[in-house]
């Protein structure tokens, strides 16, 4: 169990867990997930984490966008209260949430984070996300992640 899944049990938030295979060499995680468990691209959503600000003073965030889309780094940044964004260097992401590349979950992060997941989401019942490792998604409720994560809702995604 990983702390994903566990801070939504812990919350009585009900979700659907989906173990599949992953393959070693493929690097594109989340149209992987799509693909072996056999549900819509657009519905499977990946977990970036960048930086705001442009000073020594930056802190982390998270975006959960579509797998098939990329971030557009100054409307998340704008989302959250900030004038700019980077993507947070992989080691970086690893350390401050506590989950490897490709395994990265908007739940249950070391470090807690502010979230901002793309609009495109508020389309959809229930999307599917890492739930901490490789291999393995869980299907929630929007409006529960929202809960869970404390996340703003906006068009970060093109």
């Amino acid at each position: 169990m990983t702390p994903a899944i566990r801070i939504a049990e812990a919350a009585g938030i009900k979700i659907g867990i989906h173990p599949y295979e992953h393959d070693p060499t493929n690097q594109q995680y989340g149209l992987e997930a799509a693909e072996s468990l056999g549900v819509p691209v657009d519905s499977v959503f990946k977990t970036l984490v960048i930086d705001l600000g442009g000073s020594l003073k930056t802190r982390s965030a998270i975006a959960v966008i579509p797998v098939s889309k990329t971030l557009n780094l100054k409307a998340a940044a704008a989302a959250l209260g900030h004038k700019t964004a980077t993507m947070t260097k992989p080691d970086k992401a690893e350390r401050i949430t506590g989950y490897v590349r490709g395994g990265i979950s908007p739940l249950g992060s070391r470090t807690a984070l502010d979230t901002v997941i793309d609009l495109s989401s508020s389309k959809l019942e229930n999307l599917y996300c890492s739930g901490g490792k490789r291999g393995l998604d869980i299907c929630i409720g929007l409006e529960d992640l929202v809960q869970l994560t404390n996340a703003k809702l906006a068009a970060i995604a093109r």
